[in-house]
């Protein structure tokens, strides 16, 4: 894939320059607001910050548009968007655009650039404004839908859940086609992927042992599927240093766009914990029963998570 360089004195201002319309704007400074503004009341429509027209501005309303296309119904997730030809097998999301036009529409509408995830010397969270994000599609019936980004996710079912068991009770053994597993080295019990009552009630009978009856409570407990609650936050990803060029490039240009696992490259991330690419288990998965089909045309609204910008979309 093409790397989009820039250095961090022109980050916004190269992706403003690629829409005619808001050539003299520019995001980084006060007065680009003002003058995006008055473009947009012109026009009376949202202003558009890319060549492909698939992020558009709507500063009177201090809201980001996103033109986006539904291609993950099922699976694990790192994302809910993504850069077109880049992370659509964990992304529900994907979208063609550079990514700094994101970037430059999140400090268009006033949303304040934090830091991203840091899992070095030692675990920081991302920090940042904390965001709304809503999404817009029509059903099979061409009625118009909205609703908030958490519900397409979904706590993930399809991994390994542990809890700490010095031994196995007396008289309990392990069927080796049970899902459940003891690791005798480290002490823990395991279980993959989610767990039904009557399974859980059947492991509950074989031993008045509190701590195995405790490790089974938890399996079945955090083995079934929840909303995500988590909120999004504007963490603003990073820049790199392109040692044979000498360019600084935009780390989001990979594809990291709108993650739910966390990401040092994200530009809106998760404001909890949540395991990236080889760090263990993803903890999210697309909730398959509320997702569209592969196709359907998705308008992702973002606006800034206050007391007048809340969606009550439920």
């Amino acid at each position: 894939m093409k790397r989009q360089t820039l250095t961090a004195f022109t980050l916004l201002a190269s992706v403003l320059l690629c829409s005619p319309t808001l050539r003299a704007a520019d995001p980084v400074k006060e007065k680009a607001g003002s003058t995006a503004e008055a473009k947009s009341k012109e026009t009376d429509e949202p202003v558009a910050l890319n060549r492909q027209k698939t992020v558009l501005l709507d500063l009177p309303h201090k809201k980001l548009l996103l033109k986006t296309h539904v291609c993950l119904q099922e699976g694990v997730l790192e994302m809910l968007l993504c850069k077109k030809q880049t992370k659509e097998h964990e992304s529900i999301l994907s979208i063609e655009s550079p990514a700094t036009a994101i970037h430059a529409g999140l400090l268009a509408i006033g949303a304040k650039v934090g830091t991203p995830v840091k899992f070095t010397p030692k675990f920081q969270p991302p920090q940042g404004q904390v965001l709304n994000i809503v999404l817009v599609w029509k059903d099979k019936e061409g009625k118009e839908q909205r609703e908030v980004a958490q519900q397409w996710v979904r706590t993930a079912t399809n991994r390994y859940f542990t809890a700490k068991l010095d031994r196995l009770p007396e008289g309990i053994t392990i069927d080796k086609k049970s899902e459940l597993r003891y690791d005798e080295k480290y002490k823990e019990l395991i279980w993959f992927g989610q767990m039904s009552k009557e399974t859980r009630d059947e492991f509950l009978k074989k031993t008045e042992d509190k701590a195995f009856q405790k490790a089974i409570e938890k399996f079945y407990d955090e083995s079934q599927p929840r909303v995500m609650k988590a909120e999004w936050i504007f963490a603003g990803s990073g820049f790199a240093l392109d040692e044979m060029t000498g360019e600084k490039y935009y780390y989001a240009e990979s594809g990291d766009l709108i993650c739910v696992a966390n990401f040092p490259t994200a530009i809106i991330d998760v404001n909890i914990a949540s395991s990236a690419s080889g760090e263990g288990n993803l903890l999210f998965e697309a909730n398959k029963d509320k997702i569209p089909p592969r196709g359907t045309p998705v308008t992702i609204e973002i606006t800034l998570a206050d007391a007048k910008s809340k969606d009550k979309t439920k």
